[in-house]
């Protein structure tokens, strides 16, 4: 289904990239795909790091796309920064494309990467070409019960609002574990409790290594980067999804069970400039691992004016 590049599977510290930002700060990023492509900003889930973009790699190098995949203020290699809010991420991005001469460019994001994407949409019109966000989270904070998240959301949502040190405790405890090599032989073995059509898809070992490895990854650098980039989806966004008018495309399977796909229905809804595609017989995983091909080659034909070229 995937075929993984050997050379970054020995050591991907090798082929990590760093950029000084401003304030003293810096960040990471890896590349995937066609080098010398169309440039698309990769976004990655959550609990997850850039090395998720593997997932893209093989379907960009045929459609001469070029993946650049940062990982997020205090995300392995980029430097942690304190109660960061969404909106301090469009800067992030723009330093980025600035470092890499690109004038403008598009956006994938899969999972818990959507607001980011969303939020670099909104605030930089005129660089953001197109954005396909994929099993997307929605805005979460304007959900006033939760509704249509997956159970385990709603419980750290509730534990966040109520007792934010517990939660904290509670990360910390769970980095150990979940950073040992041995955790991601354990979800392999847990795949079993997913639904088929993502349990299927995640055998595929390219496709389990970029979605669990990359997690392991985020937790070895450390708990209180994974937590702050958690935060994130509990608070306000600070823009409407009305105002994003860069042309967007949702991809959401309707057995998705980490977002609802009525939550996506919600967010095309608000959008001006929204095509959405919803699969059948599609969860939150097997979405993007079975779809990327035809995901990456719908984002390149969107002109910003959302007509296609």
């Amino acid at each position: 289904m995937l075929q993984r590049n050997k050379a970054r599977s020995h050591n991907d510290t090798e082929l990590l990239k760093v950029v000084d930002l401003s304030r003293n700060s810096c960040l990471a990023y890896m590349e995937y795909g066609d080098p010398a492509g169309i440039p698309v900003i990769f976004c990655h889930g959550w609990p997850s790091s850039s090395t998720m973009a593997e997932l893209t790699d093989t379907a960009a190098r045929q459609l001469g796309i070029r993946i650049i995949s940062p990982d997020r203020p205090g995300i392995c290699g980029s430097v942690p920064a304190a109660q960061r809010k969404l909106l301090d991420w469009p800067p992030v991005a723009e330093q980025l494309a600035d470092h890499l001469g690109l004038t403008d460019f598009r956006m994938l994001a899969i999972s818990g990467g959507a607001p980011y994407a969303f939020a670099t949409a909104w605030s930089l019109p005129n660089r953001v070409r197109a954005i396909a966000v994929v099993s997307g989270a929605p805005p979460i904070a304007e959900l006033p019960d939760g509704a249509g998240l997956l159970p385990l959301y709603r419980w750290m949502l509730a534990l966040y609002r109520r007792h934010p040190d517990l939660l904290r405790v509670l990360f910390r405890a769970t980095r150990p574990f979940v950073s040992m090599k041995t955790s991601v032989h354990v979800a392999r073995k847990l795949l079993r409790m997913l639904q088929p059509c993502d349990a299927e898809a995640l055998r595929d070992e390219a496709a389990f290594n970029a979605c669990f490895e990359s997690q392991r990854r985020a937790w070895r650098g450390s708990s209180q980067g994974v937590m702050f980039d958690a935060q994130i989806y509990a608070e306000p966004w600070g823009f409407p999804l009305e105002e994003v008018t860069v042309p967007v495309r949702l991809w959401h399977g309707k057995q998705d069970r980490s977002f609802s796909f009525r939550l996506a229905e919600y967010m095309a809804s608000r959008l001006p400039n929204c095509a959405a595609h919803y699969l059948e017989n599609s969860g939150h995983y097997s979405t993007p691992i079975r779809n990327m091909h035809r995901i990456l080659q719908d984002l390149i034909k969107t002109r910003s004016s959302g007509v296609k070229e």
